[in-house]
């Protein structure tokens, strides 16, 4: 699109099926490698990409081409495959339905490239469920509990 110029910074966070801790330390950083592939095939920018075993965040710059659904199917679609074709987790392995999608504008990118980047430390004071509900309330996104992130089945 011709003399369309955009700045569209999101926070992407996902979880694991069931939020089982399936992301193991040895295949982690060619799960980024390969979710980094996907986004930058689909022309948008990866900022950072980091997690935890059940869960994932991921700043991007997105471009007015793609519809975020399309591109979140594709990211977890994909990934979730290559994950499954490579033999890579213990059990068959799928993302957990539904994502968290939050906009930021530039000068709030280091504070959020931050916060990413130290996942490890962040979730050693607080849980993945309580973080998310966090950003739900920041963000004043209504939300059914119902619908959030489901914790670990037994």
């Amino acid at each position: 699109m011709a003399n369309t110029y955009t700045q569209i910074h999101l926070h992407l966070i996902f979880a694991v099926q069931h939020r089982r801790s399936l992301i193991q330390q040895t295949w982690k950083d060619r799960l980024y490698e390969y979710v980094t592939g996907i986004v930058q095939q689909n022309k948008h920018k990866m900022i950072i990409i980091n997690g935890m075993p059940d869960h994932l965040h991921i700043a991007i710059g997105m471009r007015p081409t793609q519809s975020l659904s399309d591109l979140m199917q594709d990211i977890k679609g994909s990934s979730s495959k290559w994950i499954n074709d490579n033999n890579l987790a213990k059990e068959k392995f799928t993302w957990q339905e539904g994502y968290g999608a939050f906009s930021y504008n530039k000068s709030q990118l280091p504070n959020l490239i931050a916060y990413i980047k130290n996942q490890e430390e962040h979730h050693k004071k607080q849980s993945f469920i309580n973080e998310y509900k966090e950003f739900l309330n920041a963000f004043e996104v209504e939300f059914d509990e119902k619908y959030i992130f489901k914790e670990l089945e037994d």
